[in-house]
Parts: C-alpha cells; structure tokens; sequence
C-alpha cells in the first residue's frame, strides 16, 4: 500500500485544533471489534475506566486497575486506525505523586501505542498534568462530576445545579487548560455551565451530560446501544440491542432443545464416492 493511501491516526494536537470548530465526536469502546465499527465515525476513542461497569459489572470505576486499562487499550488500538485512542489512567495509579503518574502514563502509552491519556480532577491535578505534558504525554482532563471520586461525594449526581457551585469547577475546568491539556471532559454539569466553560477555555470541551454548546460530545458505547441495565438521565438511546441480543439467545437455545441446529451431516456432508 502506498503512503498516500495509508490512513493516518489523529494525534492530540489535531484534537486541540478542533477548538470552535465541526464538532468532536467520540465514544468510548473496550474491544478491537466495536473500535472498529467506532472508528469509521469517531474521531476520538476513550477507553474509559466506565469499562469495570460495563464489561466486569461492578459498582464504581473505584476497583480497575492498570493492567485492565492496558489489556483493552491494546485491543482497541488494534482495532482502530484513524481516531485519537485516549486510555483513561485508574484510581491509585496516578494521584500519588507527579513521578507515578508519569510512570504509570509512559507505561500505557508505550503498551498499547495510545496517543494520550486521561486524568480526572481539576485544580488539584494541574501540576501533575503540567509535569506529563512537559515530558512528552498528551493529557485530557475531566471536570465537573469524577467517578472515581465516587467515594467522597457519595452518588453519581450532577454538578453545578446551583449557581453559587460553579466557581470551583470554573477554576478546575481553567486550571486544567492552563497545565496544558489539550481537551477536557466535562460531565454531568449543569447546561448554562457547560457552554460558559466553552466559551472560557481555550481546548475543546467535550461533553457528557453537560451542553450542546460544548466542542465535542461523548457516551459510553453500551449506553447509548441499549446494552447497558442502568444508565444516567442524559443518555440517549440510539439502539435497544439487548432486547435483540436476548432474543437471538432465545431463539438459538430453542433450536438446539428441539434439535434443529445443523448437524455433521449438514455441515460436513459425506463426499460420495465413484462406483
């Protein structure tokens, strides 16, 4: 194949350009076979730490560790060719110090071959963000609610619902562009918050229950495939495939009770032979 047919990957800093520009549209997946059906529409991949949730069915992202990110990060790179692939760093892999982050940071990169990472965590993470970016990491933030702090704030509620609570995740939303990220998430915030943050920052907002006025948007993959038993008020619905799966399931139990799956004889038939 020649070079001028060879599909190239987006990188961070065509992700940052994008700021006030067509819309960024990204999802998140945790195999090589939905990356590739995500990448031919996406141009941003996030396999999200959400995969504890959807793929392990546990409570909280609190538990994934960084072996699991690693694991999916590498089959999603092999399934995608042309997005961003941005792994999410998990609870206690980066907080502890600007060195851990920075070591648990190259060791995803340098696993799976993705093109950034990203951190939660607002004022609080700018130094460590500023640390990996001057050393070579491309970081995405993310703002507003944390899951990871789940623990501390005590449900998965919105952010910002009042007026007089959005200093602070003005400030971290702000402190996290200026450490030099080039794109941050921001969920679960209040609309009018959203599309001020927007307007505020310089790198590109992409949303996840938070504003239409936001750079980008983002869901997680089984939520908005209808796959997933629970899922936030903000989800839309694009597909109801558990309901088909179930049915398949169904319908394919019955055939073997009744024993009208294909046998050997219909699949490998007898070869006649000459008289």
């Amino acid at each position: 194949m020649s070079a001028q047919n060879e599909t190239r990957r987006l990188t961070a800093p065509d992700i940052r350009a994008r700021k006030g520009g067509d819309p960024l549209v990204c999802l998140t997946s945790y195999h090589a076979h939905t990356a590739r059906i995500v990448d031919a529409y996406c141009d941003v991949i996030l396999v999200g730490d959400s995969l504890g949730m959807v793929m392990h069915g546990l409570e909280t992202t609190v538990p994934v560790t960084l072996d699991m990110m690693i694991l999916q990060g590498l089959a999603v790179m092999r399934g995608s060719r042309r997005a961003l692939v941005v792994v999410d760093m998990p609870f206690g892999s980066y907080e502890g110090s600007k060195e851990q982050a920075f070591a648990s940071a190259a060791r995803i990169m340098k696993e799976t071959g993705c093109g950034a990472i990203k951190v939660e965590g607002g004022k609080r993470m700018a130094e460590t963000i500023s640390f990996l970016v001057e050393r070579g990491v491309p970081v995405m933030g993310h703002v507003g609610l944390t899951p990871q702090a789940i623990n501390t704030i005590g449900s998965f509620r919105a952010q910002g619902r009042d007026e007089s609570d959005w200093g602070p995740i003005e400030a971290d939303a702000r402190a996290v562009a200026a450490a030099g990220a080039f794109a941050v998430v921001l969920e679960a915030i209040a609309e009018p918050l959203g599309r001020r943050i927007t307007e505020e920052v310089a790198i590109p907002t992409i949303g996840i229950g938070a504003s239409v006025a936001c750079d980008g948007q983002i869901l997680v993959l089984e939520d908005m495939l209808g796959l997933s038993p629970r899922v936030p008020k903000f989800v839309k619905r694009f597909g109801e495939l558990g309901p088909s799966i179930e049915h398949a399931i169904k319908s394919y139990a019955e055939e073997v009770r009744a024993r009208r799956f294909p046998g050997p004889e219909q699949v490998y038939p007898m070869r006649k032979t000459k008289a």
